[in-house]
């Protein structure tokens, strides 16, 4: 259930009755006072400015039209205008109840799903993953289980980097591997050394330049061989990015890549049509387009290269075949694209020239979704001591290595495979968890004891609140699939929390909406201090609590275990049963 979505219906055809047009806004939020009611309608204000009308007087009137009933146990108009929705106890207890009887927590699924690419992580394959992946990857993954969760056919594309000037370079030195008796596996073995030691050669090495630009040739003109050689090169590198994949729970796969070769044979297409439609013109030997819509210091039109004067192809051109192909092949309502904010000027230039060439249907959506940085303890891009990048599989490591030793701190009577199980979800938790918590478009330090903190906003934190209630299911000796009986809300803690558990899916909703998943992250973070509160509060175990409101505590004790769950698996973070 979306109570957001309910209530604003309901405000909207109060003010269609009131006689008011029916795009009026009601402005309907959650309140953040307490006092000031559940939900507020914040709209009349802003409609009796516009009919210059008496704004009380016209809350008044959508307070008459509001048909509540059995909704709303109070409905009341404060200050200028505003008015506070105070919901009922029964239907919200009811609602739960209904709730609970539904592996999806009462989460409907579209009724009119859409058809949405999402594109990210796109590592290059002429290097192993890195620290500037994590992001993409893990902020896409979410998204993508947001949406595929409430009923849309999400189509992953894995934009991945398989073509250009470098294969070449680095297919000769593979060769060169191969004829001395290298196997491809082992001399691939680390893709950052294998990377250095053919720019090593590139730059020093005489000959061996001519001999990398000719495999490029080999390679654009499909030369089999070279052709061969290259998929081995694939193969092996795509081999790293899945065993990172593995590790980091992303559900990204092998059947997911189309990377930038998969469009190599409509780049020519791209600029003809450009060409024939008057968009692309010839300045100093190089194809352009001319953007009027973009102004550069100087008031000029801002120029996007589609084709260099050598008759090279640049990444303008491959995005734009990109955004034909999803959006015309894959028949795309949505696209959306995960990459850092530096590529926000390009993404937002072929937009443009991809609108005004007809390269995407005119109700296919194009959202570039920019992230910040993740920087050090000195506020740059996170390195190595030594300044150089962090391979994320071995930052995954480290993450479990840490988690291992705080766990071994903590008392246990659990054994050893399974303190190391656990250390692995906790640890690969918590980096996912303090990367995801943060609003998408802020850069973020990178700081190893907050996001393995037991304490605050932190994954350790919610996994360990998910244990308590097995804890407390295992303590009664209950399942909590048996409770049968209605559930009750009595003190004021309880109220707060089933409202929050009812909140769920307006927090997905907006998840989906605006590909921000730390709004879920301060959701399940909120919820799960809730039920501290609730628990501090309204006694579940202790003698002398009636059967019935012991029932009705467990089964939202219950609740709160399986939206914690549901939330954090959203998110790709996986839950345990002890810690």
């Amino acid at each position: 259930m979306n109570i957001r979505e309910l209530l604003t219906q309901k405000a909207q055809a109060a003010m269609i009755a009131a006689g008011l047009p029916e795009d009026t806004n009601p402005a309907l939020t959650p309140s953040k006072r307490a006092g000031f009611g559940d939900y507020q309608i914040n709209g009349a204000m802003g409609a009796a400015k516009k009919l210059k009308t008496n704004p009380r007087e016209l809350a008044q009137k959508l307070v008459d039209n509001l048909e509540l009933d059995g909704i709303a146990s109070e409905i009341e108009i404060a200050g200028p205008g505003f008015i506070n929705i105070h919901l009922n106890q029964d239907w919200l207890a009811d609602a739960l109840s209904t709730a609970r009887e539904d592996a999806r927590l009462g989460v409907s699924v579209r009724k009119n799903p859409q058809t949405v690419v999402v594109d990210y992580s796109a590592p290059n394959l002429a290097k192993e993953m890195h620290v500037g992946h994590l992001r993409s990857s893990i902020i896409g993954d979410a998204v993508v289980r947001a949406l595929e969760f409430r009923g849309d056919k999400v189509i992953r594309q894995n934009h991945i980097g398989d073509w250009g000037t470098q294969f070449g370079m680095l297919l000769a030195h593979l060769s060169d591997q191969l004829a001395a008796n290298e196997i491809a596996e082992t001399a691939l073995s680390d893709l950052e050394e294998f990377y250095r030691a053919a720019k090593k050669r590139f730059d020093d090495e005489e000959g061996f330049a001519d001999r990398a630009r000719d495999y490029v040739v080999k390679l654009q003109g499909g030369d089999e061989q070279c052709l061969a050689l290259w998929q081995r090169f694939i193969d092996i590198s795509l081999k790293h990015c899945e065993e990172v994949y593995e590790k980091l729970n992303v559900t990204l796969k092998r059947e997911d890549v189309m990377g930038e070769s998969g469009y190599n044979d409509d780049l020519a297409n791209v600029v003809r049509e450009l060409q024939e439609q008057g968009l692309a013109v010839e300045d100093q030997g190089a194809q352009v387009v001319f953007l009027e819509e973009m102004k550069n210091k100087e008031g000029e039109p801002m120029a996007v290269i589609i084709q260099k004067s050598g008759g090279g192809y640049l990444y303008s051109t491959t995005d734009l075949a990109a955004m034909r192909y999803r959006s015309f092949k894959l028949d795309a309502d949505r696209i959306i694209i995960f990459t850092d904010n530096r590529q926000s000027l390009h993404f937002n230039q072929i937009q443009i020239v991809g609108r005004q060439a007809g390269f995407i249907r005119e109700e296919t959506t194009y959202e570039h979704c920019p992230f910040g940085m993740m920087l050090g303890s000195d506020g740059k891009p996170f390195k190595t001591r030594t300044g150089g990048t962090i391979k994320l599989a071995e930052l995954l490591e480290e993450a479990v290595e840490r988690a291992e030793k705080l766990m071994s701190e903590r008392e246990s009577d659990l054994s050893e495979s399974e303190m190391k199980e656990i250390a692995r979800k906790v640890g690969i938790g918590a980096v996912k968890f303090a990367d995801l918590s943060k609003n998408r478009t802020s850069d973020y330090t990178f700081n190893w004891d907050h996001m393995l903190s037991f304490d605050g906003a932190t994954a350790p934190y919610l996994q360990y609140a998910y244990t308590r209630v097995q804890s407390i299911f295992r303590k009664a000796g209950v399942d909590a699939a048996t409770l049968t009986d209605n559930i009750k809300l009595e003190a004021e803690q309880e109220k707060a929390l089933a409202l929050k558990l009812l909140q769920f899916e307006e927090v997905v909703d907006q998840v989906i909406a605006d590909a921000y998943p730390h709004f879920l992250c301060a959701y399940l973070f909120e919820l799960a201090s809730q039920y501290m509160s609730f628990y501090e509060a309204c006694p579940v175990l202790k003698e002398g609590v009636e059967p019935a409101l012991k029932n009705s505590r467990l089964m939202l004790c219950d609740l709160v275990g399986r939206t914690l769950k549901l939330g954090l698996d959203l998110l790709g973070i996986e839950v345990t049963q002890q810690m």
